[in-house]
């Protein structure tokens, strides 16, 4: 946790600034006194809105549309951070929860792709209706959710020029002494560039929380432990194997020079520090990378070079990752239109930089200039090693270099990404925090603002070895939310007594883990128009923000067309208030292994249940507790039965040690309601915590988890 900092010069630099204006001293003299040039009188906006990303263009538009000034000050030069900076290929969740300006915006995209000149390098009808929205539910309003970048940094110029939204770009925040605070609200902000802004209301939109953090206002940077707000995914997740991100699949690879002897030195980017205990807090942010637009078409293709301070070494792990069998280097190449690609990280040594940016997020200017660059050149050398070096499999350097980076975008960078995807740095600990718990409703939210929907997704953290003496990553997490979830407005606001006029809807308050789903391109839309929302209603009715009337604001959002609340739609899962005794859902248990999300097979509780993808290995075992009172109890377990399911599925049950063992037969059709099955009774002589474990040890099939519950028979 990190808290308010000194801003001792601040009272000096104010009076300056008074006697300035009054010609009692010269512009020479305050800027000596400060060190910096500053302005002599800041100019004022309604609302000041600080950084460039697509929350901060959504949140001025909607100022402008509720009759206020407004001014977007940013270190950008290009609006749109991610969503214009490579990232094409939303990441949606349930479309239906995407409402207000963050659907105008993707309702915009397709209007772009209506144009016969935007088709350039493809035909429209090559391409098809990839990512286009569902014309039932959106009408004449049709959403495309793939795009190209400059397709989507024109839309968002766009909306500048038609709304007459002032926007002065390359301005980089004095984060020592730029932040003016009076009586616990920030009366203006100065640049480097000593320009200065005064506003009743404070918007930080940016990636990194710098406004935030200059105001003094408490954050988080890092993972929380699993036990700080209860959570079962935070923390150091050690033995957790999701996605393709990790070595589980091949055999075990050796992080020292010499493979078989550990004192011959450690591959380059390896740590060799311990990774932690499961589920412990630590420093450790998750890797970033640069999502590029690649493409195939010889016209347009601008083939990958050998980036100046390019070292092959770097890459030796690589070469063994191939040697054992990896296959599966252009899976994540996303095809966005006219031949180009929106290109993200997959598998254990790809285009995420692991371990190379855990000073990022309270960084100075000049160090995020130099990750940058490493982040840049590694990648760059990632993609040229694969070309060239002879250690990786022919076919796929022959097809590495059909590609290259896509010669109309990024005309001003060399074609490369002008935003670094910073999927977390700071994140604001302020008067709600949003956790896991609400994300997979185990608790209500109060006060919802928006929606998410797409699973918690963190990618790695660190690359470590194992007490084996193999290489291992760490930290990737794919764990889903069960269906939408609601935003609490409380997470956009500091504490009253950290700031009274400043909102934050980029770096919310969050936990480590929840931030891995709210941390999507179209939410950070919707908060960036609800915080602006609320923060014209906070000057209007002349309250702080936290005093904020939530009835108003809820009736203006769902005005403007966001979506606050979700019902899963009549017919799909079952509702477990309607069911006897005590029920457990598969969104409360607590899961080991790799488990998939699935509503294929009906019936099932709520939002789908989970499959261990018919590996029988013995790797994933779930467990779903309940605290009952004394008593005599019929424990039955749900699931919806195929054929394909495991006739033979370990389950232990019984109080707080399982002491009963039965096998499942998940084919067969449930006998109780036609959707439970009995394993069993159990006898509690105290009240104590039942428990039902789920494994998938020597399965003859795909074994499924839903839900489990407990009905009282004595």
């Amino acid at each position: 946790m990190h808290t308010k900092s000194s801003l001792s010069t601040v009272g000096l630099l104010r009076v300056l600034c008074t006697w300035a204006r009054l010609g009692v001293v010269t512009g020479a003299l305050l800027s000596a006194a400060s060190g910096r040039v500053l302005a002599a009188e800041p100019e004022g906006y309604d609302v000041v809105i600080y950084g460039g990303t697509s929350a901060a263009v959504t949140a001025a538009v909607q100022v402008k549309q509720m009759g206020r000034s407004v001014v977007i000050v940013c270190p950008d030069k290009h609006l749109g951070g991610l969503t214009s900076g490579g990232l094409g290929w939303t990441d949606t969740g349930k479309k239906e929860v995407i409402g207000g300006l963050a659907r105008d915006f993707y309702h915009r995209i397709y209007q772009e792709y209506q144009k016969p000149e935007t088709w350039k390098w493809q035909s429209q009808e090559s391409y098809g209706n990839k990512g286009q929205g569902n014309a039932a539910i959106d009408g004449e309003n049709r959403t495309q959710w793939i795009f190209e970048p400059h397709v989507a940094e024109k839309v968002f110029e766009d909306y500048v020029r038609e709304y007459e939204i002032p926007v002065h770009r390359d301005q980089w925040l004095d984060r020592d002494d730029g932040v003016i605070l009076e009586n616990g609200s920030i009366d203006s902000i100065r640049m480097l560039s000593g320009a200065s802004y005064r506003g009743k209301v404070f918007l930080d939109a940016t990636y990194e929380g710098d406004l935030m953090a200059a105001a003094g206002v408490p954050y988080h940077v890092g993972r929380e432990s699993a036990d700080q707000y209860g959570e079962q995914w935070n923390g150091v997740q050690t033995g957790v194997l999701h996605h393709e991100h990790h070595f589980g699949n091949l055999p075990p690879i050796s992080p020292y020079n010499d493979p078989d002897d550990p004192t011959s030195g450690v591959l380059p980017r390896i740590s060799t520090d311990p990774p932690g205990d499961k589920g412990s807090a630590d420093h450790r942010v998750q890797a970033y990378c640069f999502r590029m637009c690649l493409t195939d078409h010889p016209e347009n293709r601008v083939a990958f070079t050998k980036p100046d301070g390019y070292d092959a070494s770097q890459y030796e792990l690589l070469a063994r990752i191939y040697q054992a069998g990896w296959d599966a280097t252009f899976r994540k190449f996303d095809p966005i239109p006219n031949h180009k690609t929106d290109t993200n990280n997959h598998g254990p040594m790809s285009t995420d930089n692991i371990g190379f940016n855990y000073d990022y997020p309270e960084a100075s200017y000049a160090r995020r200039r130099e990750i940058l660059r490493e982040h840049e050149t590694y990648q760059k050398g990632w993609l040229y090693f694969i070309c060239t070096d002879p250690r990786v499999p022919e076919d796929v350097r022959n097809e590495m270099n059909r590609w290259g980076l896509a010669g109309d975008e990024f005309l001003d960078n060399g074609n490369w990404p002008h935003q670094l995807y910073v999927r977390e740095a700071r994140r604001m600990i302020g008067q709600f925090v949003m956790t896991e718990n609400e994300l997979r409703k185990r608790r209500p939210t109060p006060g919802s603002v928006g929606m998410g929907s797409y699973s918690i997704d963190s990618h790695n953290v660190q690359r470590y070895i194992t007490p084996e003496g193999s290489v291992q990553n760490e930290g990737d997490i794919g764990v889903s939310t069960h269906g939408p979830y609601e935003i609490a407005f409380a997470s956009l606001v500091p504490r009253r007594d950290d700031c009274k006029n400043l909102l934050v809807p980029v770096c919310v308050s969050s936990s480590h883990i929840a931030f891995g789903s709210i941390r999507m391109e179209p939410v950070f839309m919707i908060l960036g128009q609800s915080a602006a929302t609320a923060a014209v209603h906070a000057i209007e009715d002349g309250v702080a923000v936290q005093d904020v009337s939530y009835e108003k604001l809820r009736e203006r959002l769902i005005a403007d067309g966001q979506v606050l609340k979700f019902d899963t739609p009549a017919g799909k899962g079952l509702d477990p208030k309607q069911v006897a005794g005590v029920l457990v859902d598969d969104s409360a248990a607590r899961f080991e292994g790799v488990w998939k999300s699935s509503e294929a097979n009906t019936p099932f509780f709520l939002h789908g249940y989970r499959h261990d993808n018919k590996v029988g290995d013995g790797s994933c075992r779930v467990t779903f507790r309940a605290e009952l009172p004394a008593g005599r109890y019929d424990v039955q377990i749900a699931y919806s039965p195929n054929t394909n399911r495991a006739s033979n599925v370990p389950v232990q049950f019984g109080g707080e040690d399982p002491n009963v063992s039965v096998r499942l037969d998940q084919r067969r059709p449930p006998s109780v309601d036609g959707v439970f099955e009995s394993v069993g009774t159990i006898d509690l002589t105290k009240d104590q915590m039942a428990e039902v474990t789920i494994s998938n040890e020597g399965t003859d099939g795909y074994v499924i988890a839903d839900a489990v519950r407990w009905i009282r028979t004595d």
